[in-house]
């Protein structure tokens, strides 16, 4: 059920992610700054109720949680597709970060409770690789609709999330999931302040999860601005080759594909020689690809062939699926599954801090100096993180928190 459900999200998702920048720039007409602001409004929306929505998964149902974000990130994106202006497209903006939410953190710890979580490891790094495959099929589908209408594939998408969540109402099993025991009299607002209060001490408690928040702030702050202005690059200051007959629609379908195939590639390659039962090897694999991710978005922001940029973009977009799925074992290792939805929303919201913090910076920094200096900053915002992966490779073990260590992680975090 849970690949079923990846290959799903995957196909209705790039259906309209391939047209979305398209779709923006050229029917809405929004500028670079525009653009931005649109990724910031998302994640404002998700970092006010990531944590919320995500202690209702460990106090009500992880699955209530899972579909209440399906629907209403499908009803988003089919209003996104029949909106024309700038202000409307903000506002579909803000309910598909409020509908993303639910989602976020309940579909992880779901499929942990019902699996184990050694069972769990392996099938994040495979949910992924269904997710691509889905979007592989996802991306024929949408430039195919596309070429009738742009906003025709992101209406349809829209129908078929807001579908899939009604069929999981029928089918997804929750045989683990725990509800914490209240006791006569306690309301459910206790219950989920109890909930939040436990995840805050399990974070001070681990050795490694409050380094996880910092690389997910870092995270959220450089892939905002690569996210929002790479398709702008490529369509404005590179150009698309005109040697062959392909519509821009075509064109990104094929840079979407590469990189979802890359992808499926270097998961693979991530299964078979990333050891992530080992304390360390998610934060050594983390700190491999985020160096690469680094040069390789400087690079895609630093050139001016399309096809040096095609393969700097399709190498970030791979690296980045398999670096999700790395990090979301990262973080889910040794959790207590009372509060795992509830901290894997809280990092959510860490990589929405990130993302809310940085968007504007760099949207101003392309509007002031060039759409190329945004992308190549936005790669360099990952520099602090290398420190951080030391740190949690160096201490290697899950037990309390020294205090003379808690110190020195919050000289380095004002660093």
């Amino acid at each position: 059920m849970y690949l079923l459900s990846e290959a799903l999200i995957g196909f209705f998702f790039t259906m309209t992610t391939v047209v979305f920048s398209i779709y923006l720039i050229r029917d809405v007409g929004l500028d670079p700054l525009q653009l931005v602001l649109m990724g910031t409004a998302l994640e404002a929306t998700y970092f006010l109720f990531e944590v919320p929505t995500g202690v209702v998964a460990d106090v009500v149902s992880r699955k209530v949680s899972i579909v209440i974000g399906l629907v209403l990130s499908g009803i988003a994106f089919l209003a996104l597709g029949l909106v024309r202006s700038f202000g409307a497209a903000i506002l579909t903006q803000l309910l598909w970060g409020f509908g993303a939410t639910f989602t976020s953190g309940a579909d992880v710890a779901w499929i942990t409770d019902e699996v184990g979580e050694e069972a769990a490891r392996p099938l994040y790094l495979r949910a992924g690789q269904y997710g691509n495959l889905g979007g592989l099929l996802g991306i024929v589908v949408g430039i195919s609709l596309a070429t009738v209408a742009l906003s025709m594939p992101i209406v349809i998408s829209g129908i078929g999330f807001v579908a899939l969540g009604l069929m999981l109402v029928v089918v997804m099993p929750e045989e683990h999931f725990v509800k914490p025991v209240r006791s006569e009299g306690e309301r459910i607002h206790h219950s989920l302040r109890k909930t939040l209060g436990g995840s805050a001490r399990a974070i001070r408690g681990h050795p490694v999860l409050f380094l996880i928040l910092v690389v997910a702030a870092l995270h959220g702050m450089s892939t905002e601005g690569f996210d929002r202005l790479a398709d702008f690059h490529i369509l404005q200051d590179i150009g698309l080759p005109s040697f062959w007959t392909f519509d821009r629609i075509v064109w990104f379908g094929v840079i979407d594909a590469g990189a979802l195939l890359l992808g499926i590639a270097a998961t693979e390659v991530v299964k078979r020689k990333v050891d992530l039962e080992h304390v360390n090897g998610a934060a050594r694999a983390l700190l491999v690809i985020d160096v690469a991710l680094i040069a390789l978005v400087a690079l895609f922001g630093l050139s001016g062939a399309f096809g040096l940029a095609l393969a700097g973009i399709w190498l970030v977009a791979g690296l980045r699926t398999v670096r999700d799925s790395v990090f979301t074992a990262w973080t889910n290792r040794g959790l207590d599954a009372g509060t795992r939805a509830t901290i894997n929303s809280i990092v959510g919201q860490a990589d929405a801090i990130g993302q809310t913090a940085g968007g504007p910076v760099l949207g101003v920094i392309a509007r002031a100096a060039s759409v190329p200096a945004a992308i190549v900053v936005s790669g360099l915002v990952r520099l602090p993180a290398l420190v951080f992966y030391g740190v949690a490779i160096r201490r290697g073990t899950v037990g309390a928190v020294r205090p003379d260590e808690v110190a020195d992680l919050d000289a380095a975090a004002e660093s």
